[in-house]
């Protein structure tokens, strides 16, 4: 290494000797070229190293043209930015799978897809199943990419993974992470009327990504997102249960002439209060009386929907629906299937207060 030390420095002086002196600085010029690494190879090693460890990258390359960015616009309110959300394709003939939360909204609204290569659509909700937060739209289409379906069976905890969505209407944004828990308890997170266990992730979920898919290195979906609770907690449906919503919509459908029971909506999202929070509360801002034992939390408010119109606002929590004390999210379901006005009592800054909301039809 000394001897090429000398060379560089012998290189760099503009006289020159000739005879065997260049003789010998020719040999010793070549060894020491043959020491030095060449631009082209460390082209092609970064290369490499590329081709290897951007794996994310292939994956979404793989399958985000199989994913879609929903908006519900409504015909009445023009002036307040719609809901959206995403989706992925199941079907090449056009059938969406979602959250139902993302396009439960009133009547005289309108369903637009908006496909990865700028093509629009008009869906048409298909089917709906709101304890399991599913949903499926049709679109007029043929022949178009489709989501490979995995198993969430064998999600093992550390496993990379990617979410695909349209957080604050950004179209097709990729985040990454792994999976924290593959069986993370519906109860344990605030939600006690659902027999499910979701799969947890540090990958970064929002508003707009609900309704994406969480897709493995195979390009596999293995769980549809759909909430987050904070920064590096967020959870996704897993696929397995999407698979059976599928089926089942599928035999609905065929059984009843594709006719589908006409459903309320409020326009929330909501989460049964544990004691845990309970007891948070009541040493907080929400000065939660000391005789309030369950309840519900408003998450979220779709703008413009008949929760919204009635004056309900996030951080609310609800006490008693229809004069019956609310015990879980079962509590709001069971009453919107009644088709009656929720006449609410609700508990905000520590004071009571009564709300009426008007559900509309789906």
């Amino acid at each position: 290494m000394e001897a090429c030390r000398i060379f560089r420095l012998a290189m760099n002086d503009v006289t020159y000797t000739y005879g065997l002196s260049a003789g010998a600085g020719l040999g010793l010029s070549l060894k020491c070229f043959q020491w030095m690494p060449t631009v082209e190879a460390e082209n092609s090693s970064k290369l490499n190293l590329r081709q290897r460890f951007n794996f994310v990258a292939d994956v979404v390359e793989d399958v985000a043209s199989a994913v879609v960015y929903i908006e519900v616009k409504s015909m009445r309110f023009f002036n307040i930015m719609p809901p959206n959300g995403s989706g992925f394709i199941v079907r090449k003939d056009g059938l969406i799978l979602t959250n139902a939360h993302v396009v439960m909204n009133r009547t005289n609204s309108v369903v637009q897809i908006k496909l990865q290569d700028g093509r629009t659509f008009s869906g048409i909700v298909e089917d709906i199943d709101l304890k399991s937060d599913l949903a499926t739209i049709r679109i007029n289409a043929q022949n178009l990419p489709v989501m490979k379906l995995g198993s969430s069976s064998d999600v093992r905890p550390g496993e990379w993974v990617v979410a695909i969505g349209s957080p604050l209407s950004l179209s097709n944004s990729i985040t990454c992470g792994v999976i924290s828990s593959t069986r993370r308890q519906s109860s344990e997170i605030g939600i006690t009327n659902k027999e499910m266990e979701y799969l947890q992730t540090d990958a970064s979920i929002t508003f707009g990504n609900s309704g994406g898919p969480l897709v493995n290195l195979d390009g596999e979906a293995i769980g549809i997102n759909c909430m987050k609770i904070a920064g590096g907690i967020s959870f996704a449906i897993p696929i397995d249960y999407a698979k059976s919503f599928l089926k089942r919509s599928e035999q609905r459908i065929v059984r009843h002439n594709s006719q589908i029971v006409k459903l309320k909506y409020a326009g929330v999202t909501v989460f049964s209060l544990t004691p845990g929070m309970l007891d948070e509360m009541r040493f907080g801002e929400y000065h939660m009386p000391e005789e309030i034992t369950s309840g519900l939390l408003i998450g979220k408010v779709v703008s413009g929907s008949p929760a919204h119109i009635s004056g309900l606002k996030t951080g609310d929590v609800v006490t008693h629906i229809n004069s019956n004390v609310v015990q879980d999210v079962n509590s709001i379901y069971k009453a919107l299937e009644s088709g009656k006005p929720l006449n609410m009592r609700i508990i905000r800054n520590g004071i009571f207060q009564e709300i009426i909301i008007i559900p509309e039809d789906i």
